[in-house]
């Protein structure tokens, strides 16, 4: 047997060692948590990136279904604020932007078919920050883009997850 074949061997089967005990302990990859509702009115355009967004990941907890008619949901999401936010981080010596900070806050609430809150009203956050130059505007501009698609998607991770620790 050649050196690089035993070697080979021998890290083999220290991965099949050190997997091991993750198939025993239950282990699973996340996926989607079913809502404790079946019918939930979502109080934000479905024509929004926000809106559209939350509606699929809903969508995919398999269990609830998405009204447009508030009366008919067994619970209404309200979403009390919604704001993009951009503020400059730094400055350079000559008095231009050399970093921003951009946050996305997010407030809202769970509100039950009898008007009782399930969640009360809750702010929820993300925060990025990027540098900026000024030669290179096009690409800064569809950077910061990209950021915020990114905070939404995180605001919408843990929105869910705060809907799916509501108790039926």
């Amino acid at each position: 047997m050649t050196p690089s074949r035993s070697r080979r061997s021998l890290l083999l089967a220290l991965g099949a060692v050190a997997v091991a005990p993750l198939a025993g302990c239950g282990f699973q990859l996340r996926g989607p948590r079913p809502l404790a509702f079946s019918s939930i009115h979502v109080g934000v355009s479905a024509q929004s990136e926000f809106g559209a967004a939350l509606r699929r990941r809903i969508r995919t907890s398999g269990t609830t279904e998405i009204v447009d008619d508030p009366s008919k949901a067994e619970a209404k999401l309200e979403i009390l604020r919604n704001q993009p936010e951009r503020e400059i981080l730094t400055l350079t010596g000559a008095g231009k932007v050399r970093e921003y900070e951009l946050r996305h806050v997010l407030t809202f609430r769970l509100i039950d078919r009898a008007g009782n809150e399930r969640i009360r009203p809750t702010t929820i956050s993300a925060k990025r920050e990027y540098t900026y130059d000024d030669s290179q505007v096009l690409a800064k501009e569809q950077e910061e883009a990209l950021l915020y698609r990114d905070m939404q998607g995180d605001l919408v991770d843990q929105l869910m997850r705060r809907l799916a620790a509501v108790k039926p």
